[in-house]
């Protein structure tokens, strides 16, 4: 661990109280900030949080059915119109900058700010995958499943007895980091690495699950966007990808409904490119989401899927989700009562370790062109999303303090065993 990560820790590990309310920059026209943070009331069903989520806002988190939302002046106007009451909680842009900012710019130029130097930028997860690959060459394999927009690696960490070796095993598959400022799933990715490389030789569970199984990790699936979001040492709340939106001035893609499966099919993403939830000109129009899935397509060996499991890492709310998320069905097309049990009684097992509500996606509201969708609906894989820590929050539940890492990701360890163990059912 280098000294300048050791103080980042050590800074961190001083914690940091909520953000006050911050006095908005109001727009001339409508008195909202150009992106305010609010509560939104009047939310309590599914089908009202689905009207919300369509409108293009960006859904922050949720907590016994509250939306906490970032809205434009625009939207917000809508949502007002349409009878939602809106509590601000303050100028979106204002907050992030005083999250950032509250010691200057980051000490070196592409980190974390200050504070949060025990978060990994993309080169240090790098590194600690290397490491690990270096140290337990035995167990552990390092590649690629492909290049994001801008180039980079979209690395993959193999977790095996026999690595090197495609053996006749159940697979099972964690993805982290699809929502570029929530990173703390990285975090969670890396967690899982080290826990079982550094784990095998001394730990007999973890010994009888790497023997058992063929573990994969991939901790940055939008690392272009993840490494924008911390452009000069200030969070910038960005979600998306990084690519540019042919024919718009917009930004970005929400990889998380970019997926083929039920594309842009319910009302569950937007048509909007400049809305946090676009689903993008095509399905898999992202170099990051369509590299990942063709990873998932080659792990058919004679005709049968070989991952079985999968969670999906995302900030925050503290929530268990599975499928489906575009309709509000238990049952459809390709998930029978039998298999929606099986989901659910996996999933209430794991909440039943870690707090967390489990529930249904389209209970929290309706999404389409969404990762676990597709890996069950194309390939019946067990998948599931795992919105970490905070249960709610405003501006810091995004970026909660680094003091926090440690005790969040190894409040999964019990979820991910059994995640990993349910493979072999």
């Amino acid at each position: 661990m280098s000294t300048r990560r050791r103080i980042g820790g050590a800074l961190a590990a001083t914690g940091l109280a909520l953000l006050a309310v911050t006095t908005p920059v109001a727009s001339a026209q409508t008195g909202d900030p150009a992106r305010g943070l609010y509560s939104v009331e009047g939310a309590s069903t599914p089908d009202k949080r689905t009207e919300v989520a369509r409108t293009g806002v960006d859904v922050a988190g949720s907590r016994g059915g509250a939306l906490t939302i970032v809205a434009t002046p625009g939207q917000a106007a809508a949502l007002r119109a349409n009878g939602f009451g809106l509590k601000s909680l303050g100028d979106f842009d204002s907050m992030l900058k005083q999250r950032s900012g509250r010691a200057g710019t980051a000490a070196v130029a592409g980190d974390f700010p200050p504070g949060d130097e025990a978060y990994h930028t993309y080169a240090e997860t790098t590194a600690e995958l290397q490491k690990a690959a270096k140290d337990h060459s035995d167990i552990a394999t390092l590649s690629s499943v492909g290049k994001s927009y801008e180039g980079r690696e979209l690395n993959l960490l193999k977790i095996s007895d026999n690595a090197g070796t495609d053996e006749n095993e159940p697979e099972v598959l964690f993805t982290c980091n699809q929502h570029a400022r929530e990173h703390l799933t990285t975090e969670m990715c890396l967690r899982i690495v080290q826990r079982f490389t550094s784990g095998y030789a001394s730990d007999p569970a973890i010994k009888k699950m790497v023997d058992e199984h063929e573990i994969y990790v991939i901790p940055n699936v939008n690392p272009d966007g993840s490494e924008y979001d911390i452009t000069g040492g200030e969070y910038q709340g960005w979600r998306k990808t990084r690519k540019p939106v042919p024919g718009s001035s917009a930004v970005g893609t929400d990889p998380n409904r970019n997926w083929d499966y039920k594309w842009n099919c319910c009302g569950g993403s937007s048509n909007s490119p400049s809305a946090e939830d676009y689903h993008g000109p095509s399905a898999f129009s992202e170099s990051e989401t369509k590299a990942v899935a063709a990873f998932i397509d080659s792990r058919v060996v004679g005709g049968a899927q070989q991952i079985k499991t999968h969670i999906d890492f995302h900030t925050f709310s503290e929530l268990v989700l599975w499928p489906y998320g575009y309709t509000k069905a238990e049952t459809d097309t390709g998930l029978n009562e039998e298999e929606a049990k099986r989901f659910a009684d996996v999933g209430k097992q794991m909440a039943g370790t870690n707090g967390y509500t489990p529930e249904q996606s389209s209970d929290l509201y309706v999404t389409d062109g969404d990762i676990n969708d597709w890996a069950w609906g194309k390939h019946k894989i067990l998948s599931y999303t795992f919105e970490m820590y905070p249960k709610d929050g405003g501006i810091d539940g995004f970026y909660p303090p680094a003091s926090v890492i440690p005790e969040q990701t190894a409040r999964n360890d019990k979820a991910v065993d059994i995640l990993i163990n349910e493979a072999k059912a």
